[in-house]
């Protein structure tokens, strides 16, 4: 890789980074607004990012990598599923910021990439279905409601921390806990 493309590739990354602190705090934020975060002239935004839809593409797409990454990380298919989900809500706690952009920016609602069912979806419900087969979680309740059902607890728990001033650490406590009381067979 050459000086001149790990220079690009940080920059980008710089840019990414700021776009999602920014809009997270502020949906309507400028692309200006962008530039000042990462520290570049709003030209290079332009240059990387020629229009504020190019921007939002490639955060969800960067934020798909990274709950891929989170799954991952969190090995679903590994141990007692009510321990693998808690493993898993972890990872993704930790991607709030990212997360909350795309819940709040109302352009992310037609973005084409939430369509395709992702490899970390089926992982979750592969997790959610093997806890209703060994009988952790209630099998009455549908797995891709349970999904749905975890991608909003996470969601509280980002929105008490940053709204309510509570710690990241009572907060996923909290989330982890009413989850598990929710779901548990």
């Amino acid at each position: 890789m050459t000086a001149e493309t790990k220079t690009r590739v940080r920059t980008r990354r710089a840019i990414l980074d700021a776009a999602v602190s920014v809009l997270a705090k502020n949906p309507a934020a400028s692309l200006a607004d962008v530039a000042a975060e990462a520290a570049v002239g709003r030209t290079t935004i332009h240059r990387y990012f020629p229009e504020r839809s190019d921007l939002l593409t490639a955060i969800g797409a960067d934020v798909l990598d990274k709950i891929a990454a989170a799954t991952d990380r969190s090995r679903p298919a590994e141990g007692p599923s009510l321990e693998a989900i808690a493993r898993l809500c972890s990872e993704f706690f930790d991607l709030g910021e990212n997360l909350t952009l795309i819940f709040n920016v109302p352009e992310f609602g037609d973005w084409e990439g939430w369509e395709q069912e992702t490899a970390a979806d089926r992982a979750m419900l592969d997790l959610i279905k093997r806890g209703q087969a060994e009988g952790d979680i209630d099998r009455e309740m549908d797995a891709v409601w349970i999904q749905h059902l975890i991608w909003c607890m996470l969601y509280t728990a980002w929105s008490h921390t940053h709204t309510n001033g509570a710690s990241k650490h009572e907060s996923l406590t909290l989330c982890l806990r009413s989850l598990k009381k929710a779901i548990t067979a």
